[in-house]
């Protein structure tokens, strides 16, 4: 049985790849495309489809399955409350939300099933393992630092990958990133402190994401990087995400779930 899919935010380069990977997966099939009121793509059908983008949130989660969101967060609030409310299941893909965005997305996943991921890359999520295991290989002796790249038009900062990557740091030495992390470095700063955290970010172009996480030891660094040149690597993976919430029950999943690497 085909997985029925909603993809949100249909009209933009994001929802074309979205599609063309639900289109090369012969275990899905889109249901439902929609994108905002006002999108200028309201009414319009992408091709290898025949079914037109609309705003009608209701009726979308009525067609479908699962809804794939990769928007904003306060157009992913809107869209997780409405899949509450109709008993569906979400894959959500945005980032940069809050502190309270994250507490609503908690709690809708009591009602049902949610998969939530700093991205949505196979790969990239291979290196949070990767990055799990180093760091409990090479324990409190080594600084971490993170650097992440993106296009100039990306609105937050750091990246939720790069975040990922520090939280995966953090877990494995049993503290939290907030706690430990130094966002950012301007003037007289001291020395680095035991067991920092450090972020930097770069914005410009037209880069689509690479992120590197230093291990920083005495006379050797060991780095682990991934380099993204498309968006099709997260698309494929929320395609997957999304088979792969098919009968379960409410929970709060990430992409380590999905991809069977959790701990």
């Amino acid at each position: 049985m085909s997985c029925r899919i909603a993809i949100a935010g249909a009209g933009g380069r994001m929802g074309r790849m979205l599609i063309d990977a639900a289109l090369a997966d012969p275990q899905v099939a889109i249901t439902a495309l929609l994108d905002r009121a006002d999108s200028p793509a309201l009414g319009t059908t992408p091709t290898g489809t025949s079914i037109a983008i609309t705003s009608d949130v209701a009726a979308a989660l009525a067609a479908s399955d699962v809804l794939i969101d990769f928007t904003r967060p306060e157009g992913t609030l809107t869209h997780l409350a409405a899949c509450v409310a109709a008993r569906k299941a979400i894959v959500i893909g945005t980032t940069g939300f809050d502190a309270a965005g994250k507490a609503a997305i908690a709690k809708a996943a009591e009602t049902i099933p949610v998969v939530f991921a700093p991205n949505m890359s196979v790969g990239v999520n291979v290196v949070f393992k990767l990055l799990e295991l180093a760091t409990q290989a090479l324990g409190d002796q080594y600084d971490v630092e993170i650097f992440e790249a993106h296009h100039g038009k990306k609105v937050d900062a750091p990246s939720g990958t790069a975040l990922g990557m520090g939280e995966a740091v953090a877990r494995a030495r049993g503290v939290k990133l907030d706690e430990v992390a130094d966002w950012a470095r301007h003037g007289h700063t001291g020395e680095r402190k035991a067991g920092q955290i450090g972020f930097s970010v770069v914005r410009g172009g037209d880069v689509i994401g690479d992120h590197t996480a230093f291990f920083l030891g005495t006379g050797e660094r060991v780095e682990i990087s991934h380099r993204s040149s498309s968006r099709n690597g997260y698309a494929q993976g929320a395609v997957r995400a999304s088979k792969w919430l098919g009968g379960k029950s409410a929970g709060l999943f990430d992409m380590q779930d999905v991809l069977g690497l959790r701990s």
